[in-house]
């Protein structure tokens, strides 16, 4: 089959995808990927073939959410208020060109299209005018259920009133779309669909979706529709020939595991005060550390303590003692698939909900919210993390279950049925 798996985002919403779109490949499809062209060298390396979307809004939208997030601790209300209004706008925009990029990249002759979350409101509307078959890979859950709360929500005891929110937080993102939805209708000739309608459509439909995480992680809830999944997960494909720097197996060799502190894609605070912050709370835990600098420009010199830029969570996460991070769904399978505790500091989207998971995981000792975060707070998190045996159990126990689950298999055999 000719097959494009179309993913937008950020690393963590790209990476997964790479080791999904190998398998399919090594199953015999003719596979490419569709994303955002800085992504090439990490489809490159892994032998993908590759078509880039022209747009790619998310660095700007993650700094406007980090502002919204930002003016709504400092509770002052039209602040909020405006960079609520300034969100959704950028949003809206960001989706609109998106919605360009994707429109060019899909090919009309493709047998079936793979879409993330984000792609999946403007691919599905594309593949049904192209009469392609198309198919969710979610990294998220986000369909309504009474048994947990909306991915985008603050976790909730089980209870109706959490699909009632769950429905509530999908009209609103179905807004978002609306910009993009009203001219891609336009330039396909269609009679125009809001995408409230477009959501109903696919689930009347029961338009399939896997899901790229763990049924143990998220187990699958009673009241979902027939066609909703969980796949596990699928990890990213590493390329074969990379080799650590030099400045990194050096300080591994040189000492005990040391925690790896990050927060990918998100740019949570002033990066030097974020620094200082994290080496104070390593030196009071009496631990060593890795900071990775991610998105945020975080860079930390000091005894003990080397600062990294991007690298294989695959490769290092292992090499830890615990993982301190912002709980993005691909960072948080990356640390369990690692097997070491976890310290999530949730800044925004599903993060918190992720966070959640981990601690009710028993691999996270606790989870701080970025607003409430301190070096001491940091520090007895990472020496609860690091000292008490049962969250270091937990996580080897977690890594070990999740070793023998198959995710992309499991799509892959999906696909052979299409076919």
């Amino acid at each position: 089959m000719r097959i494009q798996v179309v993913t937008v985002g950020t690393t963590g919403s790209v990476a997964p995808y790479t080791g999904l779109a190998h398998r399919l490949m090594a199953e015999g499809h003719d596979v490419e990927l569709v994303t955002h062209a800085k992504f090439a060298t990490m489809a490159g390396c892994c032998g993908l073939s590759m078509r880039p979307l022209e747009a790619d809004p998310f660095e700007a939208l993650i700094r406007a959410r980090t502002s919204l997030s930002a003016a709504g601790r400092r509770v002052n209300a039209l602040r909020a208020l405006r960079s609520a209004g300034s969100f959704v706008r950028a949003a809206e925009q960001g989706m609109l060109s998106l919605a360009d990029s994707i429109l060019g990249a899909v090919d009309p002759k493709a047998d079936l299209l793979l879409l993330s979350s984000i792609a999946a409101p403007i691919g599905t509307v594309v593949a049904r005018h192209h009469g392609i078959a198309s198919m969710g890979v979610f990294l998220q859950p986000d369909v309504p259920t009474a048994e947990f709360s909306h991915c985008t929500l603050a976790p909730r005891p089980a209870g109706r009133a959490n699909a009632v929110r769950a429905r509530a937080a999908n009209a609103l993102m179905d807004t978002v779309y609306r910009t993009a939805n009203r001219e891609l209708h336009a330039r396909l000739g269609l009679a125009r669909r809001s995408g409230h309608r477009l959501r109903g459509d696919r689930e009347r439909s029961q338009w399939p979706i896997w899901h790229g995480y763990s049924p143990w992680v998220v187990p699958h809830p009673a009241d979902w529709r027939p066609g909703l999944h969980e796949a596990g997960y699928w990890w990213p494909h590493e390329c074969p020939n990379w080799q650590p720097p030099a400045l990194v197996a050096d300080f591994l060799a040189a000492g005990p595991p040391p925690v790896l502190i990050g927060f990918g894609s998100t740019m949570p605070g002033d990066p030097q005060q974020l620094g200082e912050l994290a080496a104070r709370a390593l030196r009071r835990a009496g631990l060593r550390g890795i900071i990775q600098s991610g998105w945020a420009g975080l860079r930390v010199v000091g005894d003990d303590l080397i600062t990294v830029d991007a690298l294989p969570h695959g490769w290092l996460m292992p090499r830890t003692a615990a993982v301190v991070h912002h709980g993005g769904a691909g960072t948080t399978a990356a640390g369990l698939r690692a097997g070491v505790p976890a310290v999530p500091v949730p800044v925004m989207t599903d993060q918190p909900w992720w966070a959640a998971r981990l601690v009710q995981l028993g691999v996270a000792p606790d989870a701080i919210p970025f607003a409430e975060l301190t070096s001491a707070r940091l520090a007895d998190a990472l020496t609860r993390a690091t000292r008490d045996p049962e969250p270091g159990r937990r996580a080897a126990a977690a890594a070990d279950r999740l070793a023998r689950e198959d995710g992309a298999g499991a799509v892959a055999r999906a696909v052979a049925g299409i076919a």
